[in-house]
């Protein structure tokens, strides 16, 4: 049996909600990716250009900093949420699969989104852990039933 593990960054509680439902229905451990420095609204602005995250996401070479790390040395697969910011994975994200080795291990990207997909986040993402099976990626609601999410990880063959 595969080890999962679920990690994720929330801006806002929904994407927190959503890796919740899934570590719950997978009985999987669960990580929260948490930024050194947290988010505040004004932050998140994305009406503001130079907003933090407005500013973050621009720059494609920005590493927001974690708070910790984490040992993922333990598991096969990693479920990796987040929420869509500008179209894309926020950049905490390529900061934390910088921070480890994916190496050898399967990487599934789901996302929460106030209305767009996922972008180009897969893409991105991969960029980030060479050596990493990435599958597509998957937006979902933050509201998604635990039945929901395991016909979404039995369509992906895992779980």
């Amino acid at each position: 049996m595969s080890r999962i593990l679920v990690a994720y960054f929330s801006a806002s509680g929904e994407t927190k909600k959503l890796a919740e439902t899934i570590a719950s229905a997978l009985k999987t451990d669960i990580r929260e990716i948490q930024p050194a420095v947290p988010y505040t609204d004004a932050d998140l602005n994305w009406n503001n250009a130079k907003s933090r995250s407005s500013v973050e996401m621009r720059d494609r070479s920005s590493r927001p900093e974690m708070a910790s790390s984490f040992d993922v040395s333990g598991y096969d697969t990693v479920l990796v949420g987040f929420p869509i910011l500008w179209g894309e994975a926020p950049r905490i994200i390529e900061t934390f699969l910088e921070s480890g080795d994916f190496s050898g291990r399967t990487i599934v990207p789901f996302a929460t989104s106030g209305g767009s997909g996922m972008g180009r986040s897969v893409d991105i993402l991969k960029q980030s852990i060479p050596g990493a099976a990435v599958r597509n990626g998957r937006v979902m609601s933050s509201g998604d039933s635990s039945k929901a999410v395991l016909r979404w990880a039995e369509s992906l063959g895992i779980g």
